[in-house]
Protein backbone atom coordinates (compact mmCIF):
# COMPACT_ATOMS: atom_id res chain seq x y z
CA UNK A 1 0.00 0.00 0.00
CA UNK A 2 1.35 3.41 -0.99
CA UNK A 3 1.45 5.88 1.89
CA UNK A 4 2.66 9.40 2.52
CA UNK A 5 4.19 9.71 6.00
CA UNK A 6 3.37 13.07 7.55
CA UNK A 7 5.30 13.75 10.74
CA UNK A 8 5.08 16.81 12.95
CA UNK A 9 3.93 18.37 16.17
CA UNK A 10 0.24 18.74 15.18
CA UNK A 11 0.02 21.11 18.11
CA UNK A 12 -2.92 21.20 17.52
CA UNK A 13 -3.91 19.66 14.16
CA UNK A 14 -5.42 22.29 11.86
CA UNK A 15 -7.66 22.22 8.82
CA UNK A 16 -4.56 23.00 6.79
CA UNK A 17 -2.81 19.83 8.01
CA UNK A 18 -5.78 17.69 7.00
CA UNK A 19 -6.78 19.37 3.75
CA UNK A 20 -3.21 19.63 2.44
CA UNK A 21 -2.46 16.02 3.35
CA UNK A 22 -5.49 14.81 1.41
CA UNK A 23 -4.57 17.06 -1.51
CA UNK A 24 -1.00 15.70 -1.52
CA UNK A 25 -2.31 12.12 -1.43
CA UNK A 26 -4.51 12.73 -4.45
CA UNK A 27 -1.75 14.52 -6.34
CA UNK A 28 0.77 11.72 -5.81
CA UNK A 29 -1.53 8.73 -6.24
CA UNK A 30 -0.94 7.47 -2.69
CA UNK A 31 -3.55 5.30 -0.97
CA UNK A 32 -3.37 7.01 2.41
CA UNK A 33 -1.54 9.47 4.64
CA UNK A 34 -0.05 8.31 7.93
CA UNK A 35 0.13 11.08 10.55
CA UNK A 36 3.01 10.60 13.00
CA UNK A 37 2.97 13.03 15.94
CA UNK A 38 6.29 13.71 17.68
CA UNK A 39 6.91 13.70 21.42
CA UNK A 40 5.86 16.68 23.56
CA UNK A 41 9.35 16.70 25.10
CA UNK A 42 10.92 17.07 21.67
CA UNK A 43 8.51 19.88 20.72
CA UNK A 44 9.24 21.88 23.87
CA UNK A 45 12.94 21.19 24.36
CA UNK A 46 14.30 20.75 20.83
CA UNK A 47 11.91 22.80 18.74
CA UNK A 48 11.49 25.42 21.50
CA UNK A 49 7.74 25.73 20.99
CA UNK A 50 5.89 28.02 23.39
CA UNK A 51 3.40 25.33 24.41
CA UNK A 52 2.67 21.71 23.57
CA UNK A 53 -0.43 19.65 24.16
CA UNK A 54 0.42 16.36 25.81
CA UNK A 55 1.23 13.30 23.74
CA UNK A 56 -2.12 11.70 24.61
CA UNK A 57 -4.08 14.86 23.77
CA UNK A 58 -2.53 15.30 20.33
CA UNK A 59 -2.88 11.59 19.59
CA UNK A 60 -6.56 11.64 20.57
CA UNK A 61 -7.21 14.73 18.44
CA UNK A 62 -5.69 13.08 15.37
CA UNK A 63 -7.54 9.83 15.97
CA UNK A 64 -10.81 11.71 16.35
CA UNK A 65 -10.26 13.39 12.99
CA UNK A 66 -9.26 10.10 11.36
CA UNK A 67 -12.53 8.42 12.40
CA UNK A 68 -14.34 10.11 9.52
CA UNK A 69 -11.54 9.80 6.94
CA UNK A 70 -10.72 6.36 5.57
CA UNK A 71 -7.60 7.69 3.87
CA UNK A 72 -6.07 8.90 7.14
CA UNK A 73 -4.10 6.76 9.61
CA UNK A 74 -2.46 7.80 12.87
CA UNK A 75 0.74 6.14 14.09
CA UNK A 76 1.92 6.45 17.71
CA UNK A 77 5.35 4.93 17.03
CA UNK A 78 7.30 8.06 17.97
CA UNK A 79 5.16 8.75 21.04
CA UNK A 80 5.67 5.30 22.56
CA UNK A 81 9.39 5.13 21.76
CA UNK A 82 11.73 5.79 24.67
CA UNK A 83 13.50 8.58 22.79
CA UNK A 84 12.34 10.68 19.86
CA UNK A 85 13.19 8.56 16.78
CA UNK A 86 14.79 10.10 13.73
CA UNK A 87 12.47 10.34 10.75
CA UNK A 88 14.45 7.71 8.87
CA UNK A 89 13.94 5.22 11.70
CA UNK A 90 10.20 5.88 11.69
CA UNK A 91 10.06 5.40 7.92
CA UNK A 92 11.91 2.08 8.23
CA UNK A 93 9.44 0.96 10.89
CA UNK A 94 6.47 1.72 8.65
CA UNK A 95 8.15 -0.02 5.72
CA UNK A 96 8.53 -3.10 7.90
CA UNK A 97 4.74 -3.08 8.33
CA UNK A 98 4.30 -3.36 4.58
CA UNK A 99 3.85 0.24 3.52
CA UNK A 100 5.49 1.70 0.43
CA UNK A 101 6.37 5.04 2.00
CA UNK A 102 7.27 8.52 0.92
CA UNK A 103 7.96 11.36 3.33
CA UNK A 104 5.59 14.33 3.25
CA UNK A 105 6.49 17.76 4.61
CA UNK A 106 6.13 21.48 3.97
CA UNK A 107 8.59 23.64 2.05
CA UNK A 108 9.70 25.33 5.29
CA UNK A 109 11.63 22.11 6.02
CA UNK A 110 13.76 22.22 2.86
CA UNK A 111 16.41 24.64 4.24
CA UNK A 112 16.73 22.46 7.37
CA UNK A 113 17.66 19.24 5.57
CA UNK A 114 21.40 19.82 5.41
CA UNK A 115 22.03 20.92 8.99
CA UNK A 116 19.00 19.83 11.02
CA UNK A 117 18.29 16.32 9.74
CA UNK A 118 20.15 13.02 9.81
CA UNK A 119 20.09 10.19 7.26
CA UNK A 120 18.89 12.55 4.53
CA UNK A 121 20.58 10.58 1.74
CA UNK A 122 18.98 7.36 2.99
CA UNK A 123 15.58 9.05 3.24
CA UNK A 124 15.86 10.29 -0.32
CA UNK A 125 17.22 7.13 -1.93
CA UNK A 126 15.06 4.62 -0.06
CA UNK A 127 11.82 6.55 0.29
CA UNK A 128 11.69 9.89 -1.52
CA UNK A 129 10.24 13.22 -0.40
CA UNK A 130 7.00 14.97 -1.31
CA UNK A 131 7.29 18.66 -0.52
CA UNK A 132 4.21 20.88 -0.19
CA UNK A 133 4.73 24.54 -1.04
CA UNK A 134 3.84 26.69 1.99
CA UNK A 135 3.40 30.42 2.48
CA UNK A 136 4.86 32.13 -0.60
CA UNK A 137 7.62 29.56 -1.18
CA UNK A 138 8.58 28.50 -4.69
CA UNK A 139 10.27 25.14 -4.19
CA UNK A 140 12.04 25.03 -7.53
CA UNK A 141 13.71 28.33 -6.76
CA UNK A 142 14.69 27.22 -3.25
CA UNK A 143 16.24 24.02 -4.61
CA UNK A 144 18.02 25.67 -7.54
CA UNK A 145 19.60 28.29 -5.27
CA UNK A 146 20.97 25.71 -2.82
CA UNK A 147 23.84 23.48 -4.01
CA UNK A 148 23.03 20.77 -1.47
CA UNK A 149 19.33 20.67 -2.28
CA UNK A 150 20.15 20.50 -5.99
CA UNK A 151 21.83 17.13 -5.38
CA UNK A 152 18.55 15.88 -3.85
CA UNK A 153 16.30 17.22 -6.61
CA UNK A 154 15.75 13.83 -8.32
CA UNK A 155 14.22 12.50 -5.10
CA UNK A 156 11.90 15.45 -4.36
CA UNK A 157 8.36 15.70 -5.71
CA UNK A 158 7.01 19.24 -5.47
CA UNK A 159 3.33 19.66 -4.67
CA UNK A 160 1.87 23.04 -5.61
CA UNK A 161 -0.73 23.42 -2.92
CA UNK A 162 -3.93 25.51 -2.93
CA UNK A 163 -3.44 29.03 -1.60
CA UNK A 164 -6.29 28.81 0.94
CA UNK A 165 -4.25 26.87 3.52
CA UNK A 166 -0.70 27.99 2.78
CA UNK A 167 -0.58 30.48 5.63
CA UNK A 168 -2.50 28.55 8.33
CA UNK A 169 -0.36 27.26 11.19
CA UNK A 170 -0.78 25.65 14.58
CA UNK A 171 0.98 28.70 16.05
CA UNK A 172 -1.85 30.94 14.87
CA UNK A 173 -4.36 28.67 16.58
CA UNK A 174 -2.43 28.77 19.85
CA UNK A 175 -2.17 32.56 19.71
CA UNK A 176 -5.96 32.72 19.83
CA UNK A 177 -6.15 31.02 23.25
CA UNK A 178 -6.41 34.23 25.30
CA UNK A 179 -9.49 35.31 23.30
CA UNK A 180 -11.00 31.89 22.56
CA UNK A 181 -14.33 32.54 24.19
CA UNK A 182 -14.77 35.77 22.25
CA UNK A 183 -13.47 34.32 18.99
CA UNK A 184 -14.86 30.80 18.63
CA UNK A 185 -15.90 31.53 15.04
CA UNK A 186 -12.34 32.24 13.97
CA UNK A 187 -10.90 29.30 15.88
CA UNK A 188 -13.52 27.03 14.28
CA UNK A 189 -12.35 28.12 10.84
CA UNK A 190 -8.83 26.92 11.61
CA UNK A 191 -9.43 23.53 13.18
CA UNK A 192 -11.20 20.46 11.75
CA UNK A 193 -14.91 20.10 12.51
CA UNK A 194 -14.22 16.99 14.61
CA UNK A 195 -12.35 19.13 17.15
CA UNK A 196 -15.13 21.66 17.61
CA UNK A 197 -16.72 19.19 20.00
CA UNK A 198 -13.43 18.80 21.86
CA UNK A 199 -12.92 22.43 22.84
CA UNK A 200 -11.77 21.29 26.27
CA UNK A 201 -8.43 20.66 24.57
CA UNK A 202 -8.26 24.28 23.49
CA UNK A 203 -9.63 25.73 26.69
CA UNK A 204 -7.50 23.69 29.08
CA UNK A 205 -4.42 25.90 28.89
CA UNK A 206 -6.47 29.06 29.26
CA UNK A 207 -8.14 27.76 32.41
CA UNK A 208 -4.94 26.75 34.22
Amino acid sequence: MKALVYGGAFNPPTRAHIELAEFAMNETGADKVIFVPSKMRYIEEDQKKDFAFSDSERLEMLRKIAETREWMEVCDYELVSQDQPRTYVTMCHLRSLGYECRLLFGSDKLPELQSGWRYVDELCREFGICCMERNDDICNKIIENDPYLKTLKPYITIIRTPTDFRHVSSTKVRLLYPILRQNLTEISELIPDELNGLREFLLKEENK
